[in-house]
């Protein structure tokens, strides 16, 4: 993608939507920030070198709200509305339990975020990219949409969702230029990812316990990494793990153990 091209990164105000933020406004490009905590999108304003502030564009917004969405993109400054890369990067997972000890309106706030805003943004978004025949959807998964763990429940499905909706969206764009990439990471650590999840700090920390996890930063690498691909390569799915995971034999159990 050109340097002067527009990315709009959704759940920017931490974690890997930071990170893709700040990746790209160092290589000259216009971001467009979103987040529900605009504090913290504050703080990622001030502390963006005085040379990158002009490209950088800070916003409110709750994707979950398609009104909101639909309002927000309607009214952008000229100078971002042509929007080249979007970065579905919003979502949450919470809770660990078995289906039967959730809470029911966690995994209703689930569904609302990682499926129901994604899709909120990327079909406003669509349009401009079709009529300009040029764009780049970056939809952020996890390897709990492909391989089932105990208290994945809701979440690991609304990942499975990314990555097939990815899959279809990119079978619907079939006769255009623009590529849809579904990027699923494994163990990130330095994020607010198990503190959300887990809402106790210190046992998020232990998550991480003896492992050199991935980074934000090398997702932001990743993700600009294929954005700037040549324009007829498409990572269609990139499957990211750190070194010390890997992937786990099925699971049984002894009828003593009941």
């Amino acid at each position: 993608m050109e340097r002067d091209s527009v990315v709009l990164v959704t759940g920017a105000s931490s974690g890997i939507g930071k990170a893709v933020a700040s990746r790209f406004l160092a290589e000259g490009y216009k971001v467009i920030a979103t987040g529900r905590r605009f504090e913290r999108l504050i703080e990622l304003r001030d502390a963006t070198p005085e040379d990158q502030k002009s490209n950088l564009l800070i916003a409110e917004l709750d994707v979950t709200n398609y009104l909101s969405v639909a309002e927000f993109l309607a009214h952008l400054p000229a100078e971002f509305k042509s929007i080249q890369i979007l970065v579905n990067n919003a979502g949450l997972a919470l809770g660990l339990e078995p289906a039967y000890k959730a809470e029911l309106l966690e995994w209703f706030q689930m569904i609302d975020t990682n499926i129901k805003g994604l899709i909120n943004i990327t079909n406003e978004v669509l349009p401009g990219m079709i009529e300009r025949n040029h764009g780049h959807i970056f939809n952020v998964g996890s390897v709990a949409g492909t391989y089932p763990y105990p208290g994945g429940n809701v979440y690991g499905s609304t990942k499975a969702f990314v990555h097939e909706y990815s899959s279809d969206l990119r079978a619907g764009l079939a006769n255009t230029a623009l590529r849809v990439s579904s990027i699923e990471p494994g163990m990130i650590s330095g994020t607010e990812f198990s503190n959300v999840r887990l809402k106790d700090d210190e046992r998020a920390a232990k998550v991480y316990d003896g492992i050199k996890a991935l980074s934000a930063e090398d997702m932001a690498e990743t993700i600009f990494w294929a954005a700037n691909l040549p324009t007829h390569v498409s990572i269609n799915k990139l499957e990211v793990m750190p070194v010390q995971q890997s992937f786990s034999a099925p699971n049984f159990y002894r009828e003593k153990d009941r």
